[in-house]
């Protein structure tokens, strides 16, 4: 059903509108390529997305630190995937990493479409917990900066997504109120529940199709948003 009080949208960036998973792993293949030829990308990446994403729920309340997710994520890759490596190596490979990744710049189907359609109804914004100058590049090449009023992120606000406290700062910095905004997400946890603790409506991003229940807006596509806005 068309949510006709909506005047502000926003969005998270990784996993929702920048296809994460497909740029990290060309991100990898160039880094091993160069320096770890004898590592297969694709076994590295079975284990590191799993694990990735465990470090960011720990990073996401802040039970480690910046460096820490860094430096955990790919040690315990290495070790799944039983390839001995130095802890110089890798915090080479973890400073590589955070300067390629925004070279590749694939986005999720829909996207430039969504946001030509969305753009010419609403002030669209980003809420990242990303890191500020990876997340700036990766918009700024993908060359989707100019659909966006503001962006915030967890740097800016000191807090991380579910924290309402960025929500209110992304919500201060846009101008823009609660009852009239909206948060797309790929994160039931921290994008859907965070907005909504929030006192904003969300729609979940659920590109995985996993069982969610019928009360929570959702769209397997980004183009479905239309049913909602």
């Amino acid at each position: 059903m068309k949510q006709t009080h909506i005047k502000d949208v926003f969005f998270d960036l990784d996993h929702t509108l920048w296809d994460f998973d497909k740029n990290s792993e060309l991100t990898f293949e160039g880094i091993f390529n160069r320096n770890h030829p004898e590592i297969e990308t694709k076994q590295f990446i079975e284990k590191y997305v799993p694990i990735n994403q465990e470090c960011w729920k720990l990073y996401q309340y802040d039970k480690i630190t910046h460096q820490e997710l860094r430096y955990n994520r790919l040690k315990h890759s290495f070790d799944a995937i039983n390839y001995t490596i130095s802890d110089e190596e890798i915090d080479v490979i973890a400073e590589d990493y955070i300067r390629f990744l925004p070279d590749n710049n694939h986005l999720f189907d829909g996207t430039i479409e969504v946001l030509e359609y969305l753009n010419q109804r609403y002030t669209l914004h980003i809420i990242t917990n990303g890191f500020a100058e990876v997340q700036y590049k990766k918009i700024s090449n993908a060359k989707i900066e100019s659909y966006f009023r503001t962006v915030t992120n967890s740097e800016m606000a000191g807090v991380k997504k579910p924290n309402p406290i960025i929500f209110d700062f992304a919500l201060d910095l846009a101008k823009a109120k609660k009852e009239s905004s909206i948060m797309i997400g790929d994160s039931l946890d921290a994008d859907v529940q965070g907005a909504v603790d929030a006192g904003l409506d969300a729609v979940f991003f659920n590109e995985g199709k996993v069982d969610v229940g019928s009360h929570i807006k959702q769209i397997n596509h980004l183009l479905e948003i239309k049913k909602y806005l």
